[in-house]
């Protein structure tokens, strides 16, 4: 669904980007169709992968060229409608509580969030060593896909994390030079959307195991185990590669 919606996006924009400054007329039919992709998602319910679609999609939709001001109205309905679904799911709210004092629940909500940082803090510089973690151990759950940051931060040490990160900024710089230098509006807008959804999931991933973030369910690109996860990532990741060859 994410790589769907920036494929159409890429497209329809490309072909309406002079309309775009017009709320009626070039905003709100994509915003039509990017709310509808949202109420299915959320129907699973996936809020996570709902996040990192929304996120990709505006930034689409800015570089596009939208005014701020249409993107501001935007966030804050965006913020009230986050607070309904919220308020709309009782394990939401628990998540919410659980983020802002983890210790009022140790062993039920704030339990991921406790283990994750119990993995992270004791890495120190240089971590336990590959393959020494003592979290993984039934301890902190999900250790192999949305909390895998946790276990190579614990193995690996504040110097592995931060490697891992900085190659993570490598990968997002070179998607947004190349989207940058791209001549054809199609590809550059493209571009943009794939670079936006790596960017808003290893955003989100890495603020959820530090306790920056209220726990959500998603993976950490490339690294996390998971087919489905890893499939569409690689694919984007090759339309990606391609555009880079038409780049100046």
């Amino acid at each position: 669904m994410k790589l769907a919606m920036i494929l159409f996006l890429a497209r329809y924009l490309s072909e309406k980007q002079s309309l775009i400054t017009q709320f009626r007329k070039g905003l709100l039919p994509p915003l039509g169709i990017i709310g509808l992709a949202f109420g299915l998602i959320m129907l699973q319910p996936d809020l996570g992968t709902g996040a990192v679609m929304i996120g990709a999609s505006l930034l689409v939709i800015y570089v596009t060229g939208a005014q701020v001001a249409h993107l501001g109205g935007l966030a804050l309905l965006g913020l009230a409608g986050l607070g309904a679904l919220i308020a709309a799911a009782p394990y939401r709210l628990q998540r919410i509580t659980a983020f802002l004092d983890p210790w009022q629940d140790p062993l039920g909500a704030g339990y991921q969030s406790i283990q994750s940082l119990y993995a992270v803090g004791p890495g120190g510089l240089v971590g336990l060593g590959l393959g020494m973690s003592r979290q993984k151990y039934n301890y902190l759950p999900e250790p192999q896909t949305d909390f895998i940051f946790s276990i190579l931060a614990e193995e690996l040490g504040f110097i592995g994390g931060s490697l891992l990160i900085l190659l993570f900024l490598l990968l997002i710089w070179r998607g947004m030079r190349t989207a940058i230098t791209i001549s054809d509006p199609f590809g550059s807008l493209l571009a943009t959307g794939i670079v936006g959804i790596f960017a808003v999931q290893v955003l989100i991933n890495i603020g959820v195991v530090i306790g920056m973030l209220p726990v959500t369910g998603i993976t950490l690109p490339l690294v996390s185990y998971g087919g489905s996860s890893l499939t569409l990532l690689l694919t984007a990741l090759g339309i990606l590669l391609n555009l880079s060859r038409y780049s100046r």
